[in-house]
């Protein structure tokens, strides 16, 4: 059960890495992304904070997945 729980997160952190990125790039091309003086909008900052917060929740699972598969 420890692999599979090692390997889960390790998919998990991949899966991240791989998708949210490509997300962004869609999100900052958005016209909602700036207001008419090229300023970020809320709609652009809490894209950015709920990115951030996936890829730091990856690298938690990257490490963890590591650590159990190490044991």
């Amino acid at each position: 059960m420890v692999v599979f729980a090692g390997i889960l997160l390790l998919v998990n952190a991949a899966y991240n890495v791989i998708v949210w990125p490509r997300f962004w790039a869609r999100v900052a091309k958005d016209p909602r992304a700036r207001d008419e003086h090229g300023r970020a909008t809320k709609f652009l900052t809490v894209h950015a904070i709920l990115i951030g917060i996936a890829l730091l929740i990856a690298v938690v699972s990257a490490i963890a997945g590591i650590v159990l598969l190490a044991s």
